[in-house]
């Protein structure tokens, strides 16, 4: 079956390099037998590109990049007196430029070329096919209409990279601002075509990674809002993706864990129980999976925990019993250290709480 997961293709940064390689090379061969057949006489077949030249294979950030953060520029500012340009997030945490050492007297925003970059995201990974049979040979010159998507995977899996790349240098701002143009993306063809399970799973996929990029800024209130989003769209996905499963089950922690920050334990407790019967089912339905196990289990804890705290002591016991039950019968492979590990962290867990059991009240 193929996973309907969004983003599948999103290369991760340790993969650029051997992307670049190849790409520059099958652009090169491109070139080289296009002159030929202009040389010969033949058609030749001219793949549509972005504005700027670039395609997804051949991409280069280049001059467009923050070398900070690794992603396109976002608020590009420059150094004074250097001149050297990187993200105003980024640069501000710096007293020397990080290129060439010079003292930074002052930043200045560099609003020409954050529109030129601007014009770039704006244009990547729209042109995607030409409407003319590539198979078939035309006349020399003939002009060739090209059409102009307005959303497609690829553009999303870009706008996502770009997104991740930023976020994890710190740089939130920036990857909220890619993660937005992606889901107004998203949004516009759900307008168009009506809900599929690959845009909503794509758009719940966003919704949530939002909802993180809120949480990062201190932004409670509208993490709690993408993230309920977030579930609404992926609840309208029928399948038996783990995936799309775990996006769902994760993103309904998410705001059981707002709202338990913020004193709402009741609430919290209601999205806890919910990512639990995801999980459940999921376990239910598809062949378990030592992760899944493992899920249940911290879900098991979650809503144990909350149940404590509102004075269900009896509720809780039971359900840090289960997760300790689950855990003891979870058998695996020698080469899956990273489970076993987290297994004994939450086993341990668990067990402390049973040990910390809440004293009888009544004389």
């Amino acid at each position: 079956m193929t996973p309907v997961y969004p983003f599948v293709k999103v290369a991760r940064p340790d993969e650029a390099s051997s992307k670049k390689v190849g790409g520059n090379q099958n652009k090169h061969q491109s070139g080289q037998e296009g002159k030929a057949k202009q040389e010969s006489g033949e058609s030749a077949t001219i793949s549509p590109k972005c504005p700027f030249g670039y395609d997804s294979q051949s991409f280069k950030l280049g001059p467009f990049s923050c070398m900070i953060c690794q992603a396109l520029l976002f608020e590009s500012s420059k150094c004074v007196p250097c001149s050297h340009v990187y993200c105003k997030a980024c640069i501000s945490r710096f007293k020397d430029c990080p290129l060439c050492g010079a003292d930074i007297e002052k930043i200045e925003a560099d609003t020409n070329l954050q529109t030129v970059v601007d014009r770039f995201i704006e244009g990547h990974a729209r042109i995607k096919r030409s409407q003319v049979n590539t198979d078939q040979e035309e006349a020399v010159g003939e002009k060739k209409t090209v059409i102009y998507e307005d959303v497609s995977l690829e553009r999303g899996a870009f706008l996502v990279q770009q997104a991740m790349r930023a976020f994890r240098a710190h740089n939130v701002e920036s990857a909220k601002s890619r993660l937005s143009l992606c889901s107004e993306d998203i949004r516009e063809q759900l307008e168009r075509t009506g809900s599929t399970s690959e845009l909503c799973s794509q758009l719940g996929a966003v919704l949530g990674m939002l909802g993180d990029c809120c949480r990062a800024l201190g932004d409670t209130g509208s993490a709690v809002t993408y993230f309920e989003e977030s579930v609404d769209f992926l609840k309208k996905v029928h399948t038996d993706d783990l995936e799309i499963i775990h996006t769902l089950s994760v993103s309904l922690n998410k705001v059981g864990d707002l709202k338990y920050y913020g004193g709402d334990l009741q609430g919290a407790r209601s999205y806890y129980f919910q990512s639990l019967n995801v999980r459940r089912d999921a376990i239910k339905n598809i062949p378990s999976s030592p992760s899944q196990i493992l899920d249940v289990a911290v879900s098991l804890a979650k809503v144990a925990d909350v149940d404590r705290n509102i004075g269900n002591e009896d509720v809780a016991i039971e359900g840090f019993q289960e997760a300790i039950k689950l855990l003891d019968s979870l058998s695996l492979k020698s080469e899956e250290v990273g489970l076993e590990q987290r297994r004994l962290s939450v086993l341990e867990f668990l067990k402390n709480q049973l040990a910390e059991k809440q004293p009888d009240p009544t004389p």
